[in-house]
């Protein structure tokens, strides 16, 4: 048995969809149960998937087998001394705060757990702490995400996707975006209600809530997706690989785990000033030709990535 751990707050977070998506991949030929280490769980997610609180009480709790704890850690609780202990113990790291992997990793004396195995999201975050551990991307089912036809009868499109979280956005790109206004592009944004009191009104802008439409239906309607975030540094950066799933050249900033996967220039851009940034995405916007290949080139990196021969070994992992 495989018991997979997360606080499963935020239908829209990074870890709850990768616990998710882990939880759809071994699911498809052994047990595999999802429990809520938070008291705050999503009542959305409780509804679309069998996710369990754990109750000592009631004796709703995992009972031996592989723990596998992705962005929560048992650190500070009492339900652990109450449970079997585990046979493996996984923690799948996503952020950068050394003082968590320091909980995770040291476990208390009388707890008689084993000592966690520890899974980074990307060579970038992992030489960023300078830990051991293995690398798994994120799990994505690209199969939810096709390259978009051509529609000329629209304006140039330029947008992102996020949550809706101020450290998300990078302070400059509201002087970005307001530049690609005043050029003609059309900007749409979802997760972009931090930005509704700092940009004015305009006929092609477009700022939406998180989750107002799916990933694989809002970016077929971008041309080209661009993503900066602001003190909140990505790992690894879900949504970047899923805008190259769907054939689109992504314009990204060059410092996040996404970047280990993009050649400037082939399969997509990387930039470190906004004004470079600006270059880039006057160019994509005189060159559809370019768009296109960029495009096919990040959707065929994404199709490599997650292959199932690259995914199976990574599951291979979690099942010894």
């Amino acid at each position: 048995m495989i018991h997979l751990f997360n606080g499963f707050q935020n239908p829209f977070g990074g870890s709850e969809r990768e616990t998710l998506d882990l939880y759809r991949l071994l699911g498809a030929d052994q047990q595999v149960r999802l429990w809520a280490t938070s008291s705050r769980v999503s009542g959305e997610l409780m509804r679309q998937f069998p996710i369990r609180r754990i109750s000592p009480a009631t004796r709703e709790v995992p009972d031996g087998g592989t723990y596998v704890f992705l962005g929560a850690h048992w650190r500070n609780k009492i339900w652990p001394y109450l449970i079997r202990r585990p046979r493996r113990l996984i923690y799948v790291f996503n952020t950068f705060h050394p003082k968590i992997i320091a909980l995770t990793t040291g476990m208390p004396r009388l707890l008689g757990w084993p000592d966690a195995e520890l899974v980074l999201i990307s060579e970038f975050q992992k030489r960023m702490l300078q830990v051991e551990g293995v690398v798994h991307p994120s799990p994505i089912d690209i199969g939810r995400f096709s390259p978009r036809s051509a529609r000329p009868d629209r304006p140039f499109t330029v947008g992102r996707l996020s949550r809706d979280t101020a450290d998300k956005h990078h302070a400059d790109d509201v002087a970005l975006y307001e530049a690609l206004l005043a050029d003609g592009v059309a900007v749409r944004i979802q997760g972009g209600m931090p930005l509704k009191d700092r940009l004015a009104p305009h006929p092609q802008l477009e700022l939406l809530p998180q989750g107002q439409f799916a990933a694989e239906q809002f970016l077929p309607t971008l041309d080209v997706f661009y993503y900066r975030t602001g003190s909140h540094v990505e790992t690894f950066g879900r949504v970047v690989f899923e805008a190259m799933a769907c054939g689109l050249p992504v314009v990204c900033h060059s410092h996040g785990g996404y970047a280990d996967h993009i050649s400037h220039g082939e399969n997509g851009f990387l930039f470190e000033t906004t004004q470079q940034a600006v270059q880039i995405l006057a160019e994509l916007k005189a060159d559809p030709a370019m768009r296109t290949d960029v495009g096919h080139k990040a959707r065929q990196t994404v199709e490599r990535l997650f292959s199932p021969q690259a995914l199976q070994q990574r599951l291979d992992f979690y099942r010894r």
